[in-house]
């Protein structure tokens, strides 16, 4: 069985775009701040459907749909900070 370079280098070069970080990512921080504009977004957008649906303009099917994407996305961010101060507390325990 022949290999052909052109095949390796090829395959090599597609699984390195595939593999390369995205440039909105920027890293930790630049993925904490993308998940932190989501949440914010996804507020907003409750926030929105909600004002229609008092005055008329929405119906019932969108405000629970977008209640119920704006409670889940409290509960996670609820969530996350119980994890992170649960490892600080966990932290702070350990004996130096």
């Amino acid at each position: 069985m022949e290999l052909k370079t052109s095949i390796a280098a090829q395959t090599y070069s597609q699984a390195r775009t595939a593999a390369a970080p995205s440039p909105q990512g920027g890293g930790e921080a630049g993925g904490m701040a993308g998940l932190v504009d989501n949440f914010a977004r996804t507020l907003a957008e409750g926030e929105a459907v909600a004002k229609s649906a008092m005055t008329g303009d929405a119906d019932p099917h969108s405000l629970v749909q977008a209640l119920a994407s704006s409670r889940l996305a409290v509960e996670t961010v609820a969530t996350v900070r119980d994890k992170v101060v649960e490892a600080y507390q966990e932290i702070l325990r350990m004996p130096v």
